[in-house]
């Protein structure tokens, strides 16, 4: 199982937030969080719920891997917004990913 290196994913929220010219304070409010907490993310020295990983994907347009793991692929949001909205997603692609999403968020959760 991958350990999880929480000060390489607060670098790699500080590199993409730095590279969209937002300060931790402009990043922390839309995740609406703390500067504080905000500043510890991105050290590693804590760690953030789902809702806040889930929030920091979103606003970063991010996939989670990206941060989790560095694989840096935009977001299916960016995606969308470059390429216009994907066809419908079929039933099995949909499921594999809740799939991966309930393993990140055990993940997280061992960790704590």
């Amino acid at each position: 199982m991958h350990e999880s290196d929480y000060a390489k994913m607060g670098s790699r929220i500080r590199q993409i937030r730095k590279t969209k010219g937002w300060s931790q304070d402009k990043l922390a409010k839309k995740c609406g969080i703390s500067l504080n907490f905000m500043g510890h993310i991105e050290r590693g020295t804590r760690k953030m719920s789902m809702d806040t990983f889930v929030s920091l994907c979103r606003e970063l347009e991010i996939n989670a891997d990206a941060l989790l793991f560095g694989a840096m692929q935009p977001s299916e949001t960016a995606m969308q917004g470059m390429w216009g909205k994907t066809e419908s997603k079929d039933d099995d692609s949909y499921s594999m990913y809740i799939r991966i999403m309930k393993s990140v968020a055990d993940i997280m959760r061992t960790r704590e």
